[in-house]
């Protein structure tokens, strides 16, 4: 299952690539929410799979928090897309013939620049407090 999900939003971003009249900002956030799908799921599947064969459901600490870092990254990163997605359909509906000079790929590229950058510094603090409530005190 984990390689038909690989397999599937690989096929679907390629698509998006290679079609030009797919080139439009839905699309454009669709295959970042695909790709974030393949990071979202690569973030826990291995690790289960490899408890799986082994038959051993140990993992370090330091492992432990960062799978939940790279975790919590790609969870508020699909969120963003998400609303990103809605404001676009929201702008294709109430303002149809401003739609082009408002979703221009600028925007939409430093758009999901700054989603990856809000979740990037948001799961590392939080990744930090875990790390920081956890040491010992002195």
């Amino acid at each position: 299952m984990y390689l038909v999900t690989m397999l599937g939003n690989l096929i679907i971003i390629l698509a998006t690539i290679s079609d030009s009249h797919l080139h439009t900002p839905m699309y454009f956030f669709l295959s970042n929410l695909f790709f974030v799908d393949i990071c979202f799921t690569s973030t826990t599947v291995p690790k289960m799979l490899v408890n799986i064969q082994t038959q051993s459901n140990a993992i370090t600490y330091e492992g432990c928090i960062t799978q939940i870092c790279f975790f919590l990254i790609f969870v508020e990163v699909d969120n963003f897309l998400l609303t990103i997605m809605a404001c676009d359909r929201y702008v294709v509906i109430c303002h149809p013939f401003h739609y082009t000079v408002i979703m221009n790929p600028q925007l939409c590229g430093l758009v999901v620049l700054v989603c990856w950058i809000l979740s990037l510094l948001h799961a590392l603090i939080q990744s930090l407090m875990v790390l920081s409530l956890s040491s010992p005190h002195t």
